[in-house]
């Protein structure tokens, strides 16, 4: 098998996000792979010093400003992109808002949650994956949540001080992942592919007893780091897997299968 199938050579990818949690390490592994990668989201102050990094290593990574809910910024966006590189090969929607903070939280955190991650969401893969089509090419991949998949495990936080958990997240994360499954059956006969990523939970200091208690429930026995989400993603936006669309994928050390 040639190594070329799971190349991003000469390719132009765009990852909203990319100075977060996910997204940082996201950015890095794909900066790597020798494609243009294109980081957008509202923050560009932090993108760019991520894209001058990288751009240090000898990457090409550029920094674009997004607001993934408003409209007018998405198509703003898509038309600087095609303007300079043309159709996308590749897009990462991995940029996530988290306006509310536990179950008790204001409708109309709820509803800007949903504007972002849901309406937003939508509105990237219509005109990004719409010129992707007309292309003739293109992956998109979703990173989603192994919360879309189940409810939440409140028996984790006992005791940790953490919070609450939200409604918005479950509910978008959920709604991410069939949302997939749409744009897979809309595009397919274009030779774009969608799926969608269901990452677990991410190590980032938390109280001890949740790590315990997390690192149990996984069969690897461990949270992820930033490096264990991106071979994912690369396989899904290389050649490599030109024969997978529609598919939710958990990179969850096990998480959902004991």
């Amino acid at each position: 098998m040639s190594p070329s199938l799971f190349s991003l050579q000469n390719k132009t990818i765009l990852l909203t996000g990319g100075a977060g949690l996910y997204g940082r390490g996201l950015a890095a592994m794909l900066a790597q792979t020798g494609a243009t990668l294109i980081l957008a989201a509202r923050d560009v102050a932090k993108l760019q010093v991520v894209a001058n990094e990288e751009t240090a290593k000898g990457h090409k990574v550029f920094a674009e400003s997004l607001d993934q809910g408003d409209e007018a910024s998405v198509i703003a966006l898509h038309e600087r992109i095609v303007a300079k590189f043309g159709p996308l090969h590749g897009l990462v929607n991995n940029a996530v808002l988290r306006p509310m903070k536990g179950a008790n939280g204001d409708a109309e955190q709820f509803a800007e949650s949903m504007r972002v991650n849901a309406t937003g969401v939508m509105l990237m893969h219509r005109h990004f994956g719409r010129t992707m089509a007309e292309a003739g090419r293109g992956s998109i991949v979703n990173i989603g949540s192994i919360q879309g998949m189940i409810g939440p495990s409140y028996e984790l936080y006992t005791g940790t001080n953490m919070g609450d958990m939200p409604p918005d997240y479950f509910f978008h994360k959920g709604g991410m992942e069939n949302l997939t499954r749409f744009y897979a059956a809309l595009y397919g006969p274009q030779s774009v592919r969608v799926n969608n990523l269901a990452p677990g939970g991410f190590f980032n200091n938390q109280p001890e007893p949740f790590l315990t208690r997390y690192c149990e429930h996984t069969m690897l026995g461990r949270m992820a780091d930033d490096s264990d989400l991106g071979g994912a993603v690369i396989f899904l936006l290389s050649d490599a897997s030109r024969y997978i669309t529609g598919v939710n994928l958990p990179v969850d050390g096990g998480y959902t299968a004991k």
